[in-house]
């Protein structure tokens, strides 16, 4: 009788979790449970990209034309534009950024689009603010291959444009509000009203049930255990190839590159330590990862559940993770001149 009782229990239990979880990502669209439109609460903060900052609507526009100006570089022929174009999505749709002379460089262009929210910058984290990065690309031997000297030689020539300045800063056209214009025009770069900032703020139509079944996914799975914040991403760093070598599985040599945190700190602890990137417009973004060289996105949801959680993914379970990233896509109201 005791045998039979456990079987009874184990049968019902078994019966409750099929009825509970199975439903949100095998059942097909006729057979969703409505409360799979129920709001997912997580322990994480997760919150809405912001219609606006506070920034200063003159170096904003200052900043707006600096970004699209190829004075920056030694022989005019590259700006930031080219590598974060905002028709790209802030990226340039490279496996890596090419600079001037049509140089190579070593890593993919990572998306200035809600840059604002990164807590480091560049994949490897060496900039800790944006001014900071603004200045990275311009010394850059294979990027803009200049150097402030150049750079101020040029631009002083412009009386319009050291007008401006002046009218900002007491001290006019320096590096220093160079780099502070172009960050305050990257700190406007925001995409709000994602169909997810809906959801998020109250909207539970604003989603597709395949995409709330996704974002249930997202977290049962413990993708936003790294992808968190307002921008699921760009504040903390992680590893890559918690279960398996990424970069033995890669089959090519591993670069200085691929050594990320590594560079910076000289901790062997760093090696393969990434910035987590953001997914804000993940669907428009591609190629993929540090090095460029995941080209679709479905290939780079099926590598991190192979090396960060250690799993195969079902076709059902990429479908629906893939439809949450693409409720992600939000509105850039930025208009390049």
């Amino acid at each position: 009788m005791a045998a039979t009782r456990w079987v009874i229990i184990l049968v019902l239990g078994l019966t409750v979790l099929a009825v509970l979880v199975w439903p949100r990502y095998s059942a097909g669209p006729d057979q969703a449970p409505v409360e799979a439109y129920v709001p997912v609460s997580t322990g994480d903060p997760v919150t809405p990209v912001p219609d606006t900052l506070n920034l200063d609507p003159r170096k904003v526009a200052l900043g707006r034309i600096l970004f699209h100006d190829r004075r920056l570089s030694s022989d005019d022929s590259i700006a930031c534009a080219d590598c974060h174009d905002l028709t790209l999505g802030g990226a340039d749709a490279r496996p890596v950024a090419v600079g001037i002379e049509g140089q190579l460089g070593s890593v993919n262009s990572p998306t200035v689009l809600n840059s604002a929210f990164n807590f480091r910058q560049f994949w490897d984290g060496r900039a800790a603010t944006l001014e900071e990065q603004a200045e990275g690309p311009i010394h850059n031997p294979i990027e803009m291959g200049s150097n402030w000297t150049q750079v101020l030689g040029k631009l002083r020539q412009d009386r319009a444009l050291v007008q401006e300045f002046k009218a900002i800063w007491p001290d006019g056209l320096q590096p220093a509000n160079i780099q502070s214009a172009i960050a305050e025009f990257e700190r406007s770069l925001l995409t709000p009203d994602a169909p997810f900032d809906r959801y998020l703020k109250g909207d539970h139509t604003a989603l597709t049930l395949e995409e709330v079944r996704g974002w249930r996914l997202f977290n049962d799975l413990g993708c936003v255990a790294c992808h968190q914040g307002v921008n699921l991403g760009g504040n903390m760093y992680a590893n890559l190839g918690v279960m398996g070598d990424y970069f033995a599985d890669r089959g090519r040599p591993i670069q200085d590159s691929d050594l990320g945190l590594f560079n910076v700190t000289a901790d062997p602890a760093d090696r393969h330590v990434f910035k987590v990137p953001g997914l804000r417009n993940v669907v428009i973004t591609a190629p993929y990862f540090h090095d460029g060289s995941i080209s679709t996105l479905g290939e780079a949801v099926d590598t991190m559940a192979r090396y960060q959680l250690g799993m195969r993914l079902g076709e059902a379970q990429r479908q629906y993770l893939l439809a949450f990233l693409n409720s992600l896509t939000g509105q850039l109201q930025e208009k390049a001149p």
